[in-house]
Formats: C-alpha cells, structure tokens, sequence
C-alpha cells in the first residue's frame, strides 16, 4: 500500500462542527512529510453537510452512504476507500492539535502494532476523557468504560497498552483492518464496535498503544445525542455489550456470563429499566449472526496461526504496568 495518512470522518448531521474541526484536521496533516488525503463519509444527514463541503473544502473527498447505516458500516466504507496505508478514523467531532501525528508514527515501526489512539481532552478545557483502556471485570462481564494513566509521566513515553482504540481518533494499520475484515457490522447502528474490533486485534496478536503525547479535543456524543432518545441508546449499547461477550468469551467463562445474564435481567425489571427485555431479545434473536462471525474470527485466527483468550490479553496488559502507580 502507498505510504501516507488517510483521515476518514464519519458524519451524521456534523456541519455545525466543520468550521471548528477540520481546519485543525488540515493543520495536522500539513505537519507531516507524507501524502495525505481525508475522507468524510455521511450518513445520509439531513442538514446541509455535503452541500458544505463541496462547497468550501473541495479537495476532501466526500462519501454518502446510500441510507442510514451506523458507525461501523460507515467508517469500514470509508477505510476501505482509502488510498494510504495508515487511517485516522476521527469522530466529527473532534479537533487536533497541529502536533498530533508527531508521535504516532514510531509505532508501525513494531509489525504487530494494529494501531494507536491519542490523549482525549475536553473541547473547552484539559480534562481528560479518555486514557489508555484498562482491561477490567464486573464479574465475567468486561467493563468498557475503565481508563488508566501512569503517575510518572515518564514512563508513559513509549506508550501504554490499551484494551482498546477510541473509534473518536484510532489511527490503525489499513493492512492489519482488512486482514480483520473491519468492523462487525452487527454492531450498527452505534457503540461498542471499538472495543469488538480492538479486542479481536489483541486475540489475533496485534497490540493496541495509547499515546500520552499525541493531544486532541473531543465534543462528548453529538451526533448520537441529537440523533437518538436516550432509551433508544442504552437498548442498543446492552444489546452491543452482549454481542461482545459472545463473541470473545469462552469456556467456563462463556457459560458463568449466560448464567450472570438471568440476575441482571432481574434486577433490570425490579427497577423498571424495560427496554433491557428488549435488549435481550435482540441479542438472542441474532443467534445466526453471532455464529457466522465467530466461524469468520476462527478462520482469520487459523491464518495468522494465533488466538488468544480475553484472559491472556487482560493478562498480559496487567503485566506491562506491574509495580507502576497507576492513575484510574
């Protein structure tokens, strides 16, 4: 593949976020001495998006999906399309900082890297969002939402390892994402399909970093907060959640996560949260889907001749920052 940085944006309804974010995008890529291209992909939005963009950044390369899809079936459009062997997929939300790509690069120099995310700060201020992902359990369950930093600055210079890339700005192997076959699309429309597809890269012997150096700003869940009531979303993000633990548990593990399944059913209609009901049926009745994917991941693990549990890359995370204080 040609050497250089494809930037590829989903978009659902962002015009109001161009004028802040993509000139920082350009920014960016103007810092770096390689090819570069960047790619918006729209969601079919309703606003005047592509009108916008066609207008007053004719050089980017403007995608628009034939209906609604989702996240991951737009951004695997997207990186599919893209012309360089390295993608940034960046939620529209999102500004760089001109320096962001300094860093990032000298982690391809390892061949088992899949790809690296930055720091997340707020759009307003230097809070931080997002750390390197902490591979951690409720139970069987694999909690998504646990980031971890290092006291000492220091030693967070080569990178920390990261359970998983933020789909806001994972910058990844186009190779490495092919081979993977992309995100699972049974994931759509939103949530959790980074972590799937992360997860999946460590069980297949790639590694994924966080890199403290590499700086950008995140406004939290616009699109999906304007597209989506609040009841919608979190019956899909249990639902992805289940997708996720069928997938990758196995064994024991496997079966302890069905059993913790039936209590947190319980304990979701004692408190009268129905829509988990919901959630659940749809995780059952993609029964088939769950198994064409789980027949895909043995196919791809038999040739690359690997794969790893959930517990041997928990594990292996673990070890790296054993002894380190660790900031959760």
């Amino acid at each position: 593949m040609v050497k250089g940085i494809s930037v590829v944006i989903p978009n659902y309804n962002g015009v109001h976020l161009f004028q802040d974010t993509l000139p920082t995008v350009e920014a960016a890529l103007q810092n770096i001495d390689k090819p570069s291209e960047i790619i918006v992909v729209d969601d079919c939005s309703t606003d005047n998006s592509v009108e916008y963009l066609q207008k007053n950044y004719p050089t980017i390369k403007v995608m628009v999906n034939r209906q609604n899809s989702g996240f991951s079936i737009t951004s695997n459009n997207g990186i599919k399309a893209a012309s360089y062997d390295k993608v940034l997929l960046l939620n529209s939300d999102v500004k760089l900082t001109p320096s962001y790509f300094a860093h990032q690069f000298r982690y391809f120099d390892k061949p088992d890297t899949f790809g690296v995310m930055g720091r997340i700060i707020g759009w307003n201020d230097d809070k931080i969002q997002d750390g390197a992902k902490l591979p951690s359990f409720h139970g069987t369950k694999i909690k998504t939402s646990s980031n971890y930093l290092l006291q000492d600055e220091s030693a967070m210079k080569d990178g920390l390892y990261s359970m998983y890339l933020s789909g806001a700005n994972a910058f990844i192997d186009k190779e490495k994402f092919l081979h993977l076959k992309g995100f699972n699309e049974l994931f759509s429309p939103f949530y959790v399909e980074d972590v799937e597809l992360s997860l999946r890269a460590w069980r297949l012997g790639f590694k994924c970093y966080y890199d403290y150096s590499s700086v950008c700003q995140h406004q939290v869940s616009t699109s999906i907060k304007s597209k989506s009531k609040k009841k919608y979303v979190s019956t899909i993000y249990d639902r992805n959640k289940m997708f996720l633990h069928a997938l990758h548990l196995e064994g024991v593990q496997k079966l302890l996560w069905y059993l913790q399944l039936i209590p947190e059913a319980i304990i979701r209609l004692v408190t009268f949260r129905w829509y988990y009901l919901s959630s659940l049926r749809m995780f059952l009745s993609s029964a088939e889907k769950i198994k064409e994917s789980q027949k895909e991941f043995k196919t791809v693990s038999k040739e690359l001749k690997t794969r790893k549990t959930v517990r041997e890359v928990t594990s292996f995370i673990l070890g790296s920052i054993k002894g380190e204080k660790v900031i959760l």
